[in-house]
């Protein structure tokens, strides 16, 4: 397999200026993994809906701009790139998209469709909030190992994606990504250890120390709902913890 110089040598001579490269890049249908891993800083928390049912409020990172990641074509090895506003003209269409995971369009865990998923663009990259339903089965899956960093990762699946080849042909920068009808996914490796960051764990020294009165006696509300469920009762009364 040649390295990347090779391969960028190898099209810059096959191609005699950058119009006779491809702008653009599809996805086979039929190719199931034909997709775009990035590490991610993932977050998830209990919540609360308007309707007072308990709820899991995700938020992770499905693209990183600015940030190569190895690709590979018939000559060999390239770095492509993500620029930031490659997803705006896709968002602004307001498309359908679910979050799955691992890219199994069985296991939809939220969707724009529904509205439990949001998709935008920041400074960063592709922005992906959801909220889940803890009653889902794939969700009760997914959510230890995401509290835990078992995953740590998103991707996504597009349809097409469009950019342009830097002058020795060794870098694609992508400049338009469409993922109506795709997904964005957790996933368990990504392939951009360059935009590696780690899963954000909430210190509950801290929580509590910042905490505002109401949010402590939410939390309170959760704490002993939960050991409720779990057939425990809570190990000091309102009474004891008033005389710490």
């Amino acid at each position: 397999m040649p390295d990347i110089r090779e391969a960028a040598a190898a099209r810059q001579a096959a191609m005699r200026t950058q119009a006779d490269r491809p702008r653009r890049r599809s996805a086979d249908p039929r190719v199931r993994d034909q997709h775009v891993r990035f590490h991610a800083d993932l977050q998830l928390r209990e919540a609360s809906s308007d309707g007072g049912d308990a709820r899991l409020d995700f938020e992770g990172y499905a693209s990183v701009f600015e940030h190569g990641y190895r690709m590979f074509d018939m000559f060999g090895e390239y770095t492509e790139v993500i620029a930031p506003g490659s997803f705006a003209g896709c968002l602004a269409q307001d498309p359908d998209v679910p979050l799955v995971l691992g890219h199994d369009p069985m296991r939809r865990i939220a969707s724009t469709g529904t509205g439990t998923l949001q998709l935008s663009e920041d400074t960063t990259g592709l922005l992906t909030r959801a909220q889940l339903d803890p009653a889902d089965q794939d969700v009760q899956y997914a959510a230890p190992k995401l509290r835990s960093g078992l995953y740590s990762e998103m991707s996504f699946r597009f349809g097409d994606m469009q950019g342009d080849w830097s002058p020795d042909f060794g870098t694609f920068r992508v400049t338009s990504i469409d993922i109506n009808r795709g997904d964005v996914s957790i996933v368990g490796y990504g392939a951009n250890p360059a935009t590696s960051a780690a899963v954000r764990a909430q210190d509950l020294t801290e929580l509590l120390r910042d905490a505002t009165g109401e949010e402590l006696r939410q939390a309170e509300r959760r704490i002993r709902m939960r050991l409720r469920d779990l057939g425990e009762q809570p190990a000091m009364t309102r009474e004891e913890l008033a005389r710490l």
